[in-house]
C-alpha cells in the first residue's frame, strides 16, 4: 500500500511507519491521520509483522498538528469531527494486538507529543525534545494529552509541562518516564528494532492480550482490573501457545508460537 504523507516499509518483524512531510516538519494532516490508520491496519493483518515502530526520521517526529487544518475549525461540530479523527488515529495505535514503539529523534511537539504517548513505549536520541505547547496559541491539548500524559508522569508533572508549554530534553523525558529507553542520537530506530526483535520471540497472545490488561486496566479500579487480569489468563490458559510455551521450556527448548 502506497500513501502520499508516510513510508511504510517491513524490516524482519518491524512494520515501520516514517512520517514524510518534511516540508511541514512532519505536522500531521487530516491525511496523514488518515493514512495511519490504514497503514496500522495493514500492519494488523501481516502475520510475519511483531509490530510496529511510527518515527519522524533522523531530523524530527513531529512539529505537531497541521495548523492549517486546526485554524479551518469555525464551530464545535467541527471541533468535534477533527479531535474525533485524531482520537480515532490513537485509539487505533493502543488497540492494536501487536507492540507499537515510538522512535523519536529532533522534537516531538503537541501533536505528535500526543501521537507519540498513544505508543505502546517511547524510544528517543539524545537529541530529542518534547513539548505541548497548546497554552502559547490559546488552546488545550485535545488528541489525549490532558489524559494521557498524567497517567505516564504524573498529574503535577503533566500540569507543569502543560502550564509552560516549554520543551524538556530527551534526558529529562527519560527521567520523569515519558522515554522508556534513551540512546544515542541518531540510534532511536536501530533500538526500537532490536527491542521489536525480542518481541518477535514471544508468544503473540501474551504481547496481545498483557497490552490490553494493561491500555483497559488503567481506566478500572484496582478490583475491576484484578478480575479483568484474571478473566484473560484463564482465557489464555486454554490455548495451544500456552501449552507449547510450557513444554518448551521443560524441554529445554525453543519454542514454536503460533498464536493460536
Amino acid at each position: 500500500m502506497s500513501f502520499s504523507t508516510l513510508f511504510t516499509e517491513i524490516d524482519g518483524p518491524s512494520y515501520v511507519i516514517t512520517l514524510n512531510r518534511p516540508e511541514r516538519r512532519n505536522a500531521i494532516s487530516v491525511k496523514t491521520l488518515d493514512e495511519l490508520m490504514m497503514a496500522v491496519g495493514e500492519a494488523e493483518e501481516l502475520a510475519t509483522v511483531a509490530g510496529v515502530i511510527l518515527t519522524g526520521g533522523a531530523e524530527y517526529f513531529s512539529s505537531g498538528a497541521d495548523l492549517n487544518d486546526a485554524a479551518a475549525i469555525g464551530t464545535r461540530s467541527e471541533g468535534l469531527a477533527y479531535f474525533g479523527r485524531w482520537h480515532r488515529m490513537n485509539d487505533t495505535l493502543e488497540s492494536l494486538s501487536k507492540p507499537v514503539i515510538a522512535a523519536i529523534e529532533g522534537y516531538c511537539i503537541t501533536g505528535g507529543c500526543e501521537l507519540a504517548l498513544a505508543c505502546d513505549l517511547r524510544v528517543a536520541g539524545a537529541g530529542a525534545s518534547f513539548a505541548i505547547t497548546s497554552s502559547r496559541i490559546g488552546t488545550v491539548a485535545g488528541a489525549g494529552g490532558t489524559q494521557r500524559l498524567p497517567r505516564l508522569i504524573g498529574s503535577a508533572k503533566a500540569l507543569e509541562i502543560m502550564f509552560s508549554a516549554e520543551p524538556i530534553d530527551a534526558r529529562e523525558a527519560h527521567r520523569i518516564g515519558l522515554v522508556n529507553r534513551l540512546v544515542d542520537q541518531g540510534q532511536a530506530l536501530s533500538e526500537a528494532k532490536s527491542m521489536m526483535k525480542v518481541y518477535a520471540e514471544r508468544a503473540p497472545l501474551s504481547l496481545a492480550w498483557c497490552k490490553r490488561a494493561v491500555h483497559r486496566g488503567m481506566q478500572m479500579d484496582l478490583a475491576a482490573g484484578l478480575e479483568f487480569e484474571t478473566f484473560l489468563v484463564s482465557t489464555i490458559y486454554a490455548t495451544n501457545d500456552r501449552k507449547e510455551g510450557i513444554a518448551a521450556f521443560l524441554e529445554k527448548r525453543a519454542p514454536q508460537f503460533k498464536g493460536n
